[in-house]
Order: structure tokens, then sequence, then C-alpha cells
């Protein structure tokens, strides 16, 4: 401090605020991810974020209070373009293998519920044959629409930029893994197969669900809302048709019911934009053919 103030230097000369913030560029360098990320989050008003530094080191100036003052010197970019780059890429890479590990999970693993099933402490029902078979067709379909769930939801989290709807998407994701366990242990009980297309209706469901997710994310949970009341009217109507006395079936579509009615108001909630009406019908027709053909294969 003597020897600045004999050099004429003082702690608000541009000279000495400019050694301090090559200073803090240079020890920013040699820091991880995470500690540039406590100065992306700070406005351009002070010369120490990193948008500002980095602006201010192209333009020859120094942000300083809110003006932009001729810097004395050179200083060097924050962050390279490369570092930058290997970033994106390597963000890309973990949302890419996230959503292969969501599929080979729900198509070749059994799936593990985080919640006891609403069929657990529920006798089975003596069946007879053919309402055995019809229930076990109806879950059948219930399991396939479950499928198509964690496709949609992975590939509109992977495609996300909004890290808060990605985690609101991953987590509906994980409850509607409960519907999955759920639907398959009812299948195993009533001893049917699930269906031998699912990896078809992964396949069609994730595809929908990166179309809308590059659209804008607005709509992608407009496809959300328009998928869950969708699935919601069909497990109404198999309330409706499976046997009075298998109330372990019962209860576990009626929780799922209520589960994908608070998925929908959800998504509403956080702005989703309705789908226009020729939009809903091509979904209705697709889920026809899907539920028709779940059925029985």
């Amino acid at each position: 401090m003597r020897w600045q103030k004999e050099q004429g230097q003082t702690l608000d000369s541009p000279v000495t605020r400019a050694n301090l913030l090559v200073g803090k560029l240079l020890l920013l360098q040699q820091t991880t991810d995470r500690c540039a990320k406590q100065f992306t989050d700070k406005p351009l008003d002070s010369g120490n974020s990193l948008h500002g530094c980095n602006t201010a080191s192209m333009r020859g100036t120094i942000v300083h209070r809110g003006r932009a003052r001729p810097r004395p010197f050179a200083v060097p970019p924050l962050v390279s373009p490369r570092f930058v780059a290997l970033q994106q890429l390597f963000i890309s890479m973990d949302k890419i293998l996230t959503a292969a590990d969501a599929a080979l999970r729900t198509l070749f693993a059994r799936p593990a519920a985080s919640q006891p099933s609403p069929a657990q402490a529920i006798p089975e029902a003596d069946l007879s044959e053919d309402e055995q078979r019809l229930a076990g067709a109806l879950m059948r379909v219930n399991h396939v629409g479950e499928v198509c769930a964690q496709a949609l939801y992975n590939a509109q989290a992977m495609v996300t930029r909004d890290m808060h709807l990605r985690s609101h998407l991953i987590e509906a994701a994980r409850e509607e893994t409960d519907h999955l366990a759920w639907s398959r242990a009812r299948l195993d009980a009533l001893g049917q197969r699930p269906s031998l297309l699912n990896p078809l209706w992964f396949a069609g469901a994730f595809a929908i669900g990166l179309v809308a997710a590059k659209i804008s994310d607005r709509v992608s949970l407009g496809f959300v809302v328009e998928t869950e009341n969708q699935v919601s009217a069909h497990l109404g109507s198999h309330l409706e048709r499976l046997p009075e006395d298998d109330l372990a079936s019962r209860a576990v579509v009626q929780r799922m019911k209520e589960d994908e009615e608070r998925h929908a108001a959800e998504a509403l909630a956080a702005g989703a934009v309705l789908l226009p009406p020729p939009v809903q019908n091509l979904m209705r027709a697709a889920a026809k053919v899907m539920t028709t053909t779940a059925h029985y294969v």
C-alpha cells in the first residue's frame, strides 16, 4: 500500500483496479465450473461478472461502477470458447445417457416403485378365466400408457433448457415409474404379460416428446396436459370395465387416475398452452390404435 501511494496509485485508481481485476480473472481461470458459476449469476454492473469480464476484454474496456472505462492493458478472456463448447458437449452427453438409461430400464428391467402399491393390502379375488383375461388385457393397456409416459417425460427433459422444468419432468417421470411398477405387478398377479410392442410404443412417444420440446416449453407442457387428460379418460373407462371383484386392480387404476389428473393440472399451472383441436384429435386417433393393439398384443 505504501508503494502504491508513492507511485500515486490508490485502490480507486484505474490501474490498481485493473490489476485487481486481472488477478481475479487469472484466479478464476484455474478454478472449477462451480466457482465460475458464482460470477455468472451476477449482473453486468461491477466488472466482476463472467459476461462482463469477457465483454470488457473484447471491446478494450473495463466495466467499473456501471460505466465502461479504457483499460491500461489487455485482459485475457475468462473462459475460452473451447471450454464452453466442451461444457455444452458434456451436458448434452449427460442428457442423452440419462434418456438412454431410462429407455433400457423401462423396456428391459423390472421397475422398482418408490411407494407401496395400492393393491398391496388387498387380497386377490377369485376371478373366472374370462374375467382374469379381461382384467389382464386392461392392465396391459395401462402398462403401455406408463411406458409411453416414461418416453414422453424423458424426451422433454432431455431437450428443455429450463432446469426448473427439467426437474419437474424428471419428478413426474419418477411418479410414472411407480405406475409402471404397479401395473406390471398386476399383470404378474393376473398371469398376463406386457405388450410385445413396448419398444415401438416407447419410440413413438419419445419422438413426440422431442418434437414438442423443440417447439417450445409451453407447447411441450401442452402435450403433457392433453396426454394426461386422455390417459385419465382411459383409466376412467377401465374402472367401468374391470370386474367388480378385482378390487386390487381397481385400487391401482383409481390411484393412477388421480395422479394423472394432478400431473395435468400441474402442467397447466406451469404455463402449458392448450393444443388446437386437430392436434388433440390426432392424438386421440393414435391412442385408439395403441390401446386397441395393446389389448391383444
